[in-house]
């Protein structure tokens, strides 16, 4: 599906379904699993050239989605960009690796070092100037007021998009785990590429993500650090994407106590069976206009929740901590 464009998204806001193509095609570039990459060299050299252009629009309170892969942050994305203010850029990697070359994770770009936490101090004067110039391009090839960049690692670098963007707003989208490890266990089933010797799948290019995620978030976590030698062994999927989830949970709560005006809390859950009310909690967070087209779209397209929170097998050594992390974000464990 070309930039998750489906008929009901085209017949509600065919306007849109321009916007969503231009985002798709100039500004997001195409990870590792996908066709197409053939057209990242071409995006690359126009977003250096984008870097250049002087400033002409002023990128006013962008709106980041964060949280974990697999938790409706695409389909919030999506009902979002159905709003007449907002562009909707669906983890534009080609447009961050410009920006900032080492926060490449999963290698689409890059083979060198990332870095998985970005601070205040990795914004220059130089990233910042590139990153206001590229976004605010952006919004000036799509006619857009205001911009959703859904990039759900973006919650491990809150302090750097805020050295850059002082008025950004966050939107962190928390969803069970048990259903999370369940979804990246069949993405990574049906999706991973194998080409050679290299293996492009939910961890990057030959587990680059992973290594990275132990190497320099999971060895400092106050728990999953203590067992880290174990967790290191890991090869199951659901095992590994419990990590993925616990940690970056965890690092979303904790910039929460950090920035509690600039965060809102979005469950996944409430999202699909009340999207009505939770929508528009979500547009009165970010201050734009209430707009009953996204409420409309969102009815048609959001699925009620299925009862399918049944717990799944983990490895002992970190159901602990799993454990404690579904309580502290409300899950019911039982």
């Amino acid at each position: 599906m070309i930039a998750q464009l489906e008929p009901l998204y085209v017949r509600t806001k065919p306007g849109k379904t321009v916007v969503r193509l231009l985002s798709y095609t100039l500004f997001e570039g195409r990870p590792l699993t996908t066709r197409g990459r053939w057209i990242n060299p071409i995006v690359l050299f126009l977003l250096r050239q984008g870097k250049k252009v002087p400033l002409t629009r002023r990128v006013q309170k962008p709106v980041f989605i964060i949280g974990i892969g697999r938790s409706g942050t695409t389909v919030l994305g999506l009902v979002l960009s159905v709003h007449r203010d907002f562009g909707f850029l669906n983890e534009p990697k080609a447009l961050w690796h410009v920006i900032y070359p080492q926060e490449d994770l999963v290698g689409n770009y890059k083979e060198g070092f990332a870095r998985y936490h970005l601070t205040a101090e990795e914004a220059t004067a130089t990233v910042s100037a590139a990153a206001h110039r590229l976004f605010g391009l952006y919004l000036i090839v799509t006619n857009s007021r205001r911009l959703v960049d859904k990039y759900p690692e973006l919650v491990f670098r809150i302090p750097f998009v805020k050295a850059i963007f002082p008025d950004a707003k966050f939107l962190l989208l928390c969803r069970n785990g048990w259903d999370i490890c369940r979804s990246i266990d069949a993405w990574s089933r049906s999706k991973s590429v194998k080409k050679r010797h290299m293996t492009y799948n939910w961890w990057g290019v030959n587990n680059r993500k992973w290594r990275l995620l132990l190497e320099q978030v999971a060895v400092k976590d106050s728990q999953l650090g203590n067992i880290i030698h174990n967790i290191r062994k890991f090869t199951k999927q659901t095992d590994m994407a419990a990590v993925e989830w616990i940690l970056s949970m965890r690092e979303g709560l904790r910039m929460l106590d950090l920035y509690p005006d600039d965060i809102h809390v979005v469950r996944y859950e409430r999202l699909v069976s009340n999207p009505q009310d939770t929508l528009r909690d979500i547009m009165r967070f970010c201050e734009v206009p209430l707009d009953e087209t996204v409420v409309n779209y969102a009815r048609h397209t959001l699925r009620r929740c299925s009862a399918s929170r049944q717990h799944i097998s983990l490895n002992p050594v970190i159901v602990p901590v799993f454990e404690s992390t579904m309580l502290e974000l409300g899950y019911n464990i039982n």
